[in-house]
């Protein structure tokens, strides 16, 4: 057998280096969170799952620097949303969160949108940017985290008029969702 040519030699060189890259570059792709949140399969909706447990109390500052707490909305139903600004499902449910708000608030129905972590100011742009009309609370220490145990956003629970958490969403909710579980805890009186 004959030694390859030189330039026969280069050739193999090449196609190995272009093989190599081909195969890091797919690598690459699949680690999460490489792909843009529009080309990566978007979370799907789930039903929320039945609970029953008293809501633990919250205190908070609200973004006008205000001190807030669950039980000042006792008499009515609160969609509490864990959040956060650079949550791209967070993102895409909060239209959904705002529109069903305004339909509903007459009825004694609130969001409290309660944001993971971030900074106050961070919190108050984000808010105006998407013109959001229902209470948001920055929770710069993660006290609610903590105190409803939420290891994943969005998650948001649904406490009746009573203050007893009713339902539990793990993932971002559609306005389907929200009619079918939401409204008939808004007709109860």
């Amino acid at each position: 057998m004959q030694p390859p040519t030189p330039d026969r030699h280069n050739l193999i060189l090449l196609l190995a280096g272009l093989g190599l890259i081909l195969i890091a570059g797919a690598a690459f792709l699949m680690l999460p969170g490489v792909l843009s949140p529009a080309a990566q399969p978007a979370s799907p909706a789930m039903a929320p799952i039945v609970v029953d447990f008293p809501a633990p109390e919250v205190r908070l500052t609200d973004l006008q620097g205000q001190t807030v707490s669950l039980s000042d909305y006792r008499g009515r139903v609160i969609l509490y949303n864990a959040w956060a600004t650079w949550c791209p499902p967070c993102k895409a449910e909060m239209p959904i969160l705002q529109a069903y708000y305004q339909a509903h608030q007459m009825q004694g129905f609130v969001v409290i949108a309660i944001e993971d972590g971030e900074p106050l100011g961070d919190v108050a742009a984000y808010a105006q940017n998407y013109g959001l009309t229902f209470p948001v609370w920055p929770d710069t220490k993660w006290v609610a985290t903590n105190a409803f145990g939420i290891h994943d956003l969005p998650t948001s629970y649904v406490i009746d008029r009573a203050g007893t958490v009713r339902l539990t969403w793990f993932g971002p909710t559609t306005r389907a969702l929200l009619e079918q579980y939401v409204s008939p805890l808004l007709r109860d009186n």
